[in-house]
């Protein structure tokens, strides 16, 4: 399959509403996962970049005429994103193969799923309140007005960017706010396609403008003065950084962040049946999934069974191609991640748990950032492999007493953000979801709803994404007490 990147203009960034040099010759390679060679090498961002864009939003929110539009006029222009994303379907699922190894058929799945987010907030641009009128005294009104938050700086990891860009940026259109677009070194294709569809559909000057930046330079969109909220999916690590450094300036920030997330296997329900959904979803993006299930809770006496069904589960996985139809689980994105998660598998056999399968790298693939799906059997809930998130396909089964065992050991994590209770009794399910400091908890496989929220507990992050509870972040409230009546009709 030709892997081309089709990208117009790599060796620019799209800023104030047009293509822009770069101040320097900085480029970024983009890897193939799969085959290790180049597939694009697009322009790295350094100070006066960043600061160009920030401008460039900055001047379109404070005198453009974006926050005051209606947000029905915002809603045609996320409509026609919409149509474009539909347009770029082929474009953007191969970009999310080659950059993150997701089997391509999945890719293409997602990627006709992107414009489901603009038509999502689209749609509520007429039944979102935006304001709100309260009970007043005769002859007054009393009005809670929702305005946007300013200049939003949004953060994209390199791990399922196209939905976090798609997700962030809608939500900050509609409600008005100006954009600047951070994309990351290992996987900046989605957002050059994003910045090709703003152009395409007129969006105004300076409301989305797109950098690739590393770390360093990435901080000064965090640090900078003119950008009142940052919106970030990423580490745990790395939201610590970013809350530390909005707190000294008091911006906002929402954060999407990393999760240790427990499956908790009751007595009642088919161990087939629950390894084969735990497999399933373990895989998925090579286990690159900030919300996968990767601690699998279970009483005693089912342990060795479960653990048995898993390996099983696992062993059938083909590994290999991501564009080979027969492929069930692709490569790790990157070489320092295939790095991070062996390091962990070390790690794990040296604090005694047992592994019962996977483990190494395939052995029929001799290039490309492969990894075999692994189970850790015998865990203890205190060991590494139980309490970092290691990002790739490595399930660690925790044997427990009992139900309230189960309870306390899954919120026994600095995390909190996805859980799922397999059960037959639905009643019995809501009782422990209840009991578990989750953003998200599940019932009987792995389950997330982005049009009712999405976001963690304790170090999972702060916020909700997606819904009505995902725009508030980009909000501020202001209370107008008013003398007199309004002559329109709120």
């Amino acid at each position: 399959m030709n892997t081309h990147a089709p990208l117009k203009n790599p060796d620019l960034f799209y800023i104030d509403g047009k293509w822009v040099k770069p101040e320097t010759d900085s480029k970024f390679d983009v890897i193939n996962s799969s085959t290790e060679e180049v597939f694009a090498t697009v322009a790295e961002a350094q100070k006066a970049d960043i600061n160009r864009a920030v401008a460039a939003a900055r001047k379109a929110f404070n005198d453009g005429p974006w926050p005051r539009m209606t947000p029905r006029e915002r809603g045609s222009y996320l409509r026609a994103i919409a149509g474009e994303l539909d347009k770029h379907v082929d474009s953007n699922a191969l970009i999310s193969t080659v950059e993150s190894g997701l089997i391509h058929v999945a890719s293409k799945q997602k990627a006709a799923s992107l414009s489901s987010f603009f038509n999502n907030y689209a749609d509520l641009a007429d039944s979102f309140a935006f304001q709100e009128r309260y009970p007043s005294p005769a002859g007054a009104t009393n009005l809670l007005v929702r305005e946007p938050v300013g200049v939003v700086g949004a953060i994209i990891p390199w791990n399922g960017p196209d939905i976090l860009l798609g997700n962030k940026g809608a939500r900050a259109l509609l409600a008005g706010c100006t954009v600047v677009v951070k994309s990351s070194p290992e996987a900046p294709g989605s957002a050059y396609i994003m910045a090709e569809i703003c152009e395409k559909i007129g969006l105004p000057p300076g409301v989305m403008n797109f950098v690739t930046a590393d770390r360093e330079v990435s901080e000064l969109v965090v640090r900078h003065p003119d950008v009142d909220k940052i919106t970030f999916t990423g580490s745990t690590a790395a939201g610590r950084r970013i809350a530390s450094l909005c707190g000294e300036r008091i911006a906002r920030c929402t954060l999407e962040l990393g999760g240790k997330s427990a499956a908790i296997i009751m007595d009642d329900y088919d161990v087939e049946k629950a390894a084969k959904k735990l497999a399933s979803g373990a895989i998925r993006l090579t286990g690159q999934v900030c919300a996968s299930l990767t601690r699998v809770v279970v009483p005693h006496k089912r342990h060795d069974q479960l653990v048995e069904a898993l390996s099983e589960a696992f062993k059938a996985v083909v590994v290999g191609d991501p564009f080979d139809t027969k492929t069930k689980m692709g490569p790790l994105a990157m070489r320092r991640q295939r790095d991070r998660v062996e390091g962990f598998i070390a790690k794990g056999k040296a604090e005694g748990a047992t592994l019962a399968t996977g483990g190494g790298r395939p052995s029929h693939l001799n290039r490309g950032f492969f990894i075999e799906p692994t189970v850790f059997a015998n865990v203890d809930n205190r060991s590494t492999i139980a309490r970092e998130a290691i990002f790739g396909p490595v399930l660690s089964v925790i044997p427990v007493d009992n139900e309230a065992d189960a309870i306390k050991t899954a919120n026994d994590s600095i995390y909190g953000l996805n859980a799922s209770v397999f059960t037959n009794d639905t009643n019995r399910a809501y009782a422990v979801a209840r009991g578990l400091r989750s953003g998200t908890v599940g019932h009987n496989g792995f389950k997330l709803d982005l049009n009712i929220a999405f976001g963690g507990f304790k170090q999972s992050g702060i916020g909700r994404e997606g819904g009505r509870e995902g725009l508030y972040p980009f909000l501020e409230t202001k209370t107008l007490l008013l003398e007199g009546e309004l002559a329109h009709q709120i």
